[in-house]
């Protein structure tokens, strides 16, 4: 009985985290289908429109309980200088799953004329999570399966400051900065440590030209673990009639402390933007001599851009939102 109490106990625990489920909003390549806000808050209002996105993710296609993620974000800038944005979020994993809100506060310094972007942006967020296992339905007797859905809710912050200029965009963000998590199991599976930063560089060239192109870079790293990911990216647009399609290639290549090979994925994203609305699919593809499975990831992402002013000159398609 011992023996079948650590193991289930163990699936319980490692699983998750052996299979990468993340302890508050999972940071994919979601930022490359226009919607930089759900990886960094100084993103919040930053453009000269506001932006509605919502988000469907699919894990592991035709396997029961595989991991999904649905998120709704929604940003605006209030008056001259202030940005304000929302993220809900919802995440499932097998037996685990996690919801969360996210409220955002930023504030953009413009360094030059109102028209030229040469600008500073500062912005937090503040997060609750709700976190829980449903063992409703384990049909293997132990006292310590309590056979009902068990939840821990814990909130958390993120901080982070962005640079804007010309066709140059930068960000810098630490997330997860409070020492707080869920506490399903007890401290010596789980850790309070869940930080993690991040950095984006990038630029656009071809301001007013049919073709553009946009290579960045996002480096993140985990304070606990160690493990460090970067993601090497390319996208390029096309203006054409009324309408303006897109294509994003993205490579992420993991580095840890160990003499294993890390995971990497392969992301090609298709994207339109016709007027203030815009859709994407995105198809994410693991690679190396370790695999979870051979199936792919997808991810379906709608938006709209709303309240928009007039655009600013030589400024990326984030700062530029409406085509």
């Amino acid at each position: 009985m011992k023996l079948v109490k650590s193991y289930i106990i163990a699936i319980l625990v490692i699983f998750p985290f052996f299979i990468k489920a993340q302890e508050t909003l999972p940071i994919y390549s979601d930022y490359l289908s226009d919607n930089v806000f759900l990886v960094h808050p100084s993103a919040a209002g930053i453009g000269n429109c506001g932006k509605v996105r919502v988000t469907a993710r699919s894990q592991w296609a035709g396997i029961e309980d595989a991991p999904s993620l649905q998120t709704l974000s929604a940003h605006t800038r209030i008056g001259e200088n202030t940005g304000v944005g929302l993220i809900l979020f919802n995440d499932k994993n097998g037996y685990h799953s996690q919801q969360g809100v996210q409220g955002a506060f930023a504030y953009h310094i413009d360094l030059d004329r109102p028209d030229e972007v040469n600008q500073l942006s500062f912005g937090i967020s503040l997060m609750a999570v709700n976190n829980s296992v449903d063992e409703s339905t384990f049909v293997i007797p132990d006292p310590e399966i309590s056979a009902i859905i068990r939840s821990e809710s814990y909130f958390n912050a993120d901080v982070s400051m962005a640079y804007h200029n010309k066709g140059f965009f930068s960000y810098v963000t630490a997330k997860n900065v409070m020492l707080s998590a869920r506490n399903l199991y007890n401290e010596s599976y789980e850790s309070l440590n869940l930080r993690r930063y991040l950095v984006t560089l990038g630029y656009y060239f071809g301001e007013g030209k049919d073709l553009q192109f946009e290579p960045s870079v996002m480096a993140q790293s985990i304070e606990r673990t160690g493990e460090k990911f970067v993601d090497f990216n390319m996208k390029v647009y096309k203006n054409v009639q009324d309408a303006q399609i897109w294509a994003a290639f993205s490579y992420r290549k993991g580095f840890d402390n160990a003499d294993t090979e890390e995971l990497n994925y392969l992301t090609p994203i298709l994207g339109v933007n016709f007027k203030n609305f815009m859709a994407s699919y995105t198809y994410t593809k693991q690679s190396g001599d370790i695999l979870f499975d051979d199936a792919g990831y997808h991810q379906i992402t709608l938006g709209l851009n709303f309240g928009c002013r007039e655009r600013r000159r030589s400024g990326c398609p984030n700062i530029n939102g409406s085509f």
